[in-house]
């Protein structure tokens, strides 16, 4: 789209317009958003291949439960033909304009004459006094300014419809809503269920049995969805990070320890939406300001659900180099969800909580598909080395279009055994993720990659190395013998629990 051309000199007029209402007036209703922050990046969205491709997009909004946003793309086109008409009328201002110049000069001129007038003026100029002239200069001024006032105001709402889209979807996405199974990592401990009492296998009454958890507590200081760990297993959270930060900088990945807060803009250009359309709070947990910076025009924070999204932040407003691609980095990072769910048997415990330590990869690639599947496969196989190495018995899964995010074109899921689980979905839980965005991200946060003198957007990807509170539910449940009452340490963790070997009961001091 060519930008909004712009004179010093506002000297036009459009008679058509003079007595209209901006049909933009009639035609779109702007839901109430925050203003973008001047500090925030500019993003620019691909909106020439939206309008070119329309069903495309539609399609892929319906197929990504996206079916609200379906409309978009055909809105965006409307939007675009009414932007062109805008830019014509503006040509025919500008021209009336230039003819209103040459006649101000020769009004101006010594000796001139009603027959000296430029031969080509229209014919309800021919014969205007100058004071007539300045009078209709001021009109086109006028006129010209709310044009383009309007023209801006079309340019905002393309670019706000555009940026609501999900990216497109991936060749390797089933379509649909049931993911495909890609293999299984060890071998399942139990195919059929034990004859032992299953209440002995959750993790819930596993780490109240040994004093490892305690939901009471935390339920009283913070709520339902939080909790303390104890003991053994709040030194067996620090073991797991260890295992797998250690695990992921042995393959290269740098060290980040990146900020729980970010700018709402940023977690937005991410994918991760603080509002929905009427304004009102989603996943994402809000910081409350004073009255006094939301005056200034303070931009809004909020509490990161991902080191993802400040780790893609380190970024914005940045022209990266070449040599530097790919660019990987693993943060560990407290992340925090407002929505837990509804209270029931998928959110006991600590399979789904509002706030956990979780190991994040995070890598900017070169905007290649082959290039950016080596690095995607390589957080694949990382994620595949960590829980083989801890001995849980997992299902790797090709994601469906309808458990897509808004920036994802693809991912893949691991899904770990769980025993307490049998009867939902068969004891699967997600524990990781892997995700491939293309250049979603980097174009909504202005990351540039120069390619032999070019600038380009490089695409990113991300994957969970480690979400400690699933996984510590998954061994705590898998490795419990009932006779014991004992939970077996995995192996790789023995160095970071002081050599122990298992975790038994024991008594515990206030």
């Amino acid at each position: 789209m060519r930008p909004l051309l712009r004179s010093s000199i506002r000297l036009f007029t459009c008679l058509q317009c003079l007595s209209k209402t901006s049909p933009l007036k009639r035609a779109i209703h702007i839901p109430p958003q925050p203003l973008r922050p001047t500090i925030a990046p500019k993003p620019l969205i691909d909106i020439k291949h939206i309008r070119q491709n329309p069903d495309l997009y539609s399609q892929n909004c319906i197929e990504r439960n996206y079916k609200s946003l379906a409309d978009y793309p055909s809105k965006i086109n409307s939007l675009f033909a009414e932007w062109q008409d805008q830019q014509r009328a503006g040509r025919v201002l500008r021209e009336r304009g230039n003819h209103l110049r040459r006649q101000l000069t020769h009004s101006g001129s010594p000796g001139a004459t009603s027959r000296d007038e430029p031969s080509d003026l229209p014919e309800d100029l021919v014969g205007l006094t100058k004071e007539q002239v300045l009078e209709e200069a001021r009109k086109v001024k006028t006129e010209l300014q709310k044009i383009e006032e309007t023209e801006s105001t079309l340019q905002a709402e393309m670019e706000r419809l555009a940026l609501a889209i999900p990216n497109l979807t991936s060749e390797q996405t089933p379509r649909g809503s049931e993911p495909e199974v890609l293999s299984y990592i060890n071998d399942h401990p139990e195919p059929e269920p034990a004859i032992s009492d299953r209440v002995w296998r959750s993790h819930v009454h596993v780490g109240a049995e040994l004093g490892l958890l305690d939901f009471a507590a935390a339920a009283s200081s913070s709520g339902w969805g939080w909790y303390f760990l104890l003991d053994e297993a709040a030194q067996l959270e620090q073991a797991l990070v260890s295992f797998a930060l250690a695990t992921a900088t042995r393959a290269g990945w740098r060290q980040v320890s990146p900020p729980s807060m970010v700018y709402s803009h940023i977690a937005s250009a991410c994918g991760f939406q603080p509002r929905d359309t009427n304004g009102e709070p989603t996943q994402i947990y809000g910081i409350k300001q004073h009255s006094e910076d939301i005056a200034r025009g303070k931009p809004e924070l909020v509490l990161a659900g991902t080191s993802e999204i400040p780790l893609a932040g380190m970024k914005a407003d940045t022209v990266l180099d070449e040599s530097d691609i790919p660019m990987k980095r693993v943060a560990v990072s407290r992340c925090y969800r407002a929505e837990a769910g509804a209270r029931g048997v998928e959110t006991k415990g600590l399979y789904r909580v509002h706030e956990f330590t979780k190991v994040e990869m995070f890598a900017w690639t070169s905007p290649d598909e082959i290039a950016t599947e080596e690095i995607f496969d390589e957080m694949v196989d990382l994620q595949t080395e960590i829980l083989g190495s801890l001995g849980l018995h997992c299902r790797v899964l090709e994601m469906p279009t309808a458990d897509l995010g808004a920036s994802a074109t693809r991912k893949i899921d691991i899904e770990a055994f769980f025993p307490s689980r049998r009867e939902r979905n068969d004891g699967w839980g997600e524990v990781t993720s892997a995700s491939i965005c293309t250049d979603y991200q980097t174009r909504r946060l202005a990351t540039r990659l120069k390619v032999g003198g070019k600038l380009v957007y490089p695409w990113t990807v991300n994957g969970t190395a480690l979400a400690v509170p699933r996984v510590l539910a998954a061994i705590l449940e898998n490795g419990w013998d009932e006779s014991e009452k004992s939970v077996t340490i995995p192996e790789v963790l023995r160095p970071w629990m002081d050599g122990r070997e298992k975790i038994g009961p024991r008594h515990h001091l206030n």
